[in-house]
């Protein structure tokens, strides 16, 4: 990864042009309590809570919002006229425009057309492998923390959670994960980086973890942050469904595309496993010609996502010089928000955050809190710090 130490000037200059991952180097290496205990590699019982502060349904213009990790340099220019041309088609459904995008997706990724399905947004395309993959139980392997939209879904359909402690440096524990694969297993999850805590599991250690699992159960891999390394392609786990492996690929449009709201996201898997989601939820569907057309616009934007990247690594090394000044010790991040521990309880601590204008996310991890904050603009980003030397003084 390469640091690169940019000046305020120059960051606020760029980030003020692009909205009209290199990963950061901590000062203190973030710790965690999260190591497996040899004799239970697993409880079903997170390690993860979210605090709960009830948020008004529309923020109020002077609220900023660094609760969400969306991208505040998009979308691109080129992708909102496109959005605004098509909505005149709106009457119309989408489905040449879809194969057109699908063809875009399948070459970047090195597969043919037959291995992508897309869908509004990858959160949608997670739900529907958990509920025709857990239709009749079984477990389902995963980190703890991590995000856990497939993991609910699962559990839902009454599916086990073997839940992995992350090791001490936040990245997958892969040997305790494969220790916990077994007859039953329905489904192995990896988020990387990860959500949450923004951590990477090295790339050759994943892939062997995934290859080896993958002949066991099928594995999903949700990179929808890998786009913020610098060059993600190297740590993708495409590789391994082009090679046949029984590998799920997800990816969204939410993140260095900046199009959360439009909604677009895809996987790449083997066409078996893509004609049996097919059977039971249609794939492909559900997407409006604004945003197919959005993200046809975006993907050809190169130097849109370029800019994305290289704002989003300023913003977030300027975030974590900050916490540095104030005495956090965060945890490294190679996505587009830094989480850190904080002595406050955390819905007392979102409350007072909120009272000051500023929207973020609050967890527990081992009975310690933290603060989940994303990257915003640079003016967004001094008032959080300000926000926050206040808030925790």
């Amino acid at each position: 990864m390469n640091n690169n130490n940019l000046s305020r000037r120059s960051w606020l200059r760029s980030s003020l042009v692009l909205a009209s991952g290199a990963a950061v180097t901590p000062a203190v290496f973030g710790s965690s309590s999260l190591a497996a205990d040899p004799s239970k590699l697993w409880s079903e019982q997170s390690r993860l809570k979210e605090f709960d502060y009830q948020l008004p349904p529309i923020l109020a213009p002077n609220v900023i919002r660094l609760n969400a990790n969306e991208n505040p340099f998009g979308p691109s220019a080129k992708a909102r006229l496109a959005v605004i041309e098509s909505a005149i088609n709106g009457n119309r459904y989408a489905h040449g425009e879809s194969m057109k995008l699908k063809k875009m997706i399948a070459e970047k990724e090195g597969v043919s057309e037959d291995y992508i399905m897309m869908g509004p947004g990858s959160t949608d395309l997670l739900e529907k492998v958990a509920i025709t993959h857990f239709l009749e139980g079984g477990n389902i392997v995963s980190a703890d923390p991590a995000y856990m939209s497939l993991v609910n879904t699962a559990k839902a359909f009454k599916a086990t959670w073997k839940n992995v402690p992350l090791k001490k440096d936040w990245s997958h524990d892969t040997q305790a994960m494969e220790k916990a694969i077994d007859a039953n297993t329905k489904l192995i999850y990896v988020c990387n980086p990860n959500n949450p805590t923004g951590s990477i599991t090295d790339a050759k250690e994943l892939r062997a973890f995934c290859s080896k699992a993958a002949d066991k159960a099928p594995v999903f891999v949700d990179e929808a942050y890998l786009d913020y390394l610098d060059n993600p392609m190297a740590s993708s786990m495409v590789d391994l469904v082009a090679k046949g492996k029984n590998v799920i690929v997800a990816r969204t449009f939410s993140k260095i595309h900046g199009m959360a709201g439009l909604r677009i996201g895809y996987i790449v898997a083997q066409p078996k496993t893509l004609e049996k989601i097919d059977s039971m939820v249609r794939g492909n569907m559900g997407m409006c010609i604004t945003s197919v057309m959005g993200a046809i616009a975006s993907m050809e934007d190169k130097e849109f996502h370029e800019r994305s990247r290289k704002l989003t690594t300023e913003g977030r090394q300027f975030i974590c010089d900050e916490l540095k000044k104030q005495g956090f010790n965060y945890v490294p991040s190679y996505t587009s928000f830094v989480l850190f521990p904080i002595e406050m309880n955390g819905k007392d601590f979102l409350k007072k955050m909120m009272d000051s204008g500023v929207a973020v996310r609050s967890f527990e991890i081992d009975a310690k809190t933290y603060c989940r904050v994303s990257v915003g603009l640079p003016d967004e980003l001094k008032l959080f710090t300000d926000s926050l030397k206040k808030v925790l003084a």
